[in-house]
């Protein structure tokens, strides 16, 4: 399987009210440094309903800028959509990270 969608596969797994960040998939995925690369994967997502691409977001808890599918407003609404608070484009990471 490709890194892509080992990627993709991962990210499924983050239930609703969680998030992960890039860093966290790339460990999962053991490639501790491949943090960009996961992100990359993520911009060329291909199906934002089956990969809830939005649910991920960088080591400080903050939201894509240049989220692929709609902006950061978008990705806000979603999380806020999934019960999860976003304070000033960010998350709290003790509260709502997924631990893989």
């Amino acid at each position: 399987m490709s890194f892509f969608k080992q990627v993709y596969e991962i990210v499924k797994t983050v239930p609703k009210g969680k998030v992960t960040t890039y860093g966290d998939i790339a460990k999962a995925l053991g490639m501790p440094h491949s943090a960009k690369v996961v992100g990359y994967a993520l911009h060329q997502n291909p199906d934002m309903l089956q990969i809830p691409c939005y649910k991920v977001v960088n080591r400080n808890g903050e939201l894509a800028k240049a989220f692929v599918f709609g902006g950061i407003d978008a990705q806000q609404a979603m999380l806020e959509n999934d019960g999860i608070i976003v304070v000033n484009g960010k998350v709290d990471l003790e509260k709502y990270r997924h631990k893989f």
